[in-house]
């Protein structure tokens, strides 16, 4: 078994693997997607796979793991920045997402939507799926809330405003993927700023009496 050992650079063997699903998955779509796929993207071995996963089942369950996983953490912002710069880079996140050395935010996102649209009939991938929406959900909820108790934000229900503006990003990344509406992400960006976050800010409320 020492091939399942093998790396490539400094990638370890997951790595490889799952970058491999990613180029097999978008070469092929995950319908017509066999393991075989996955192995003919590596320069490992195929065997290193079976070695690693109980089948395709188990693969794209970790592989939908992995996707969410590059997505997760904080978000870098400058230190001493205001809570609306910290929402305003939430957002841009969850649009735009970070940068990565091979495959596109839209590349992944492409994979991560058509995982997506398959999970109402996975009940573990819906599962993943509902766990992430709510980080990205809970993420926005806290910042309204510390925006509320710092008097930034003006009195609202954080956790409606939270799920209002993650779904337009939802909403917009969906239709830029599936509608081919590349303007979609930067319209809702600057619509969740102008109509949500603008509205949010308690020295409106001072100006507009």
């Amino acid at each position: 078994m020492g091939s399942t050992e093998e790396t490539v650079g400094s990638k370890d063997t997951r790595e490889v693997i799952m970058e491999a699903t990613f180029r097999a998955l978008s070469e092929h779509g995950y319908s017509d997607l066999r393991m075989r796929d996955i192995g003919d993207e590596m320069e490992l071995t195929r065997q290193v796979i079976h070695y690693h996963f109980d089948g395709k089942y188990d693969l794209m369950s970790s592989f939908l793991e992995y996707v969410i996983d590059q997505y997760e953490g904080s978000v870098a912002v400058d230190a001493g920045a205001d809570l609306r710069t910290e929402l305003d880079a939430r957002v841009e996140q969850c649009l735009f997402g970070p940068e990565f050395e091979e495959f596109s935010h839209w590349d992944r996102m492409k994979v991560y939507h058509e995982l997506y649209a398959h999970a109402q009939n996975d009940e573990r991938h819906r599962e993943l799926f509902n766990e992430h929406y709510e980080r990205i959900r809970g993420s926005i909820v806290e910042v309204v809330e510390d925006g509320i108790d710092e008097g930034v934000f003006r009195e609202v229900d954080p956790e409606l405003v939270g799920q209002l503006i993650t779904d337009a990003i939802h909403a917009a990344r969906g239709r830029r993927i599936s509608l081919g509406h590349d303007d979609a992400p930067e319209q809702a960006r600057r619509a969740v700023d102008e109509y949500i976050v603008e509205s949010l800010l308690a020295d409106r409320e001072t100006t507009d009496d």
